[in-house]
């Protein structure tokens, strides 16, 4: 059975759903996503206007409401952003603590993008690690 097919018979906290997600991919850290973006990987901040409006953005990050993510970001699509030209893109999900990211980037794997990946502790580890700000 898959795991999707799993919610019948046996519920997953989100808890446990979350460690199994995080177990199929690295995370990574404020300053390696720095880098990573320098060397040309997509930022992709999911927060909500509110939070991006009370705390600010991420200098260079691509901003896509949550609920646009997968339409945004798959490379088949007919309405991806422009910098959705592959499968084999680079995608950093950022979101305000480093939760909903996790599942954001389970639904881009599922859709072929192999190499997504999210911030450990969101927005707020990487306003906490000095890294650029703006209003």
């Amino acid at each position: 059975m898959s795991e999707a097919g799993q919610g019948h018979g046996n519920p997953v906290g989100i808890d446990e759903l979350l460690d199994r997600i995080r177990a199929g991919y690295e995370r990574i850290g404020p300053e390696e996503a720095a880098t990573e973006a320098a060397g040309g990987a997509l930022l992709v901040d999911i927060r909500y206007a509110a939070l991006r409006e009370k705390d600010g953005l991420i200098p260079g990050a691509l901003v896509v409401e949550r609920n646009e993510l997968e339409w945004r970001l798959d490379p088949q699509g007919s309405h991806r952003v422009p910098q959705a030209v592959s499968h084999d893109l680079r995608v950093v999900v950022i979101c305000n603590e480093g939760y909903a990211s996790s599942l954001a980037v389970a639904s881009l794997r599922q859709l072929g993008l192999h190499r997504a990946t999210d911030l450990t502790g969101g927005f707020q580890a990487w306003r906490a690690a000095g890294l650029p700000v703006t209003r």
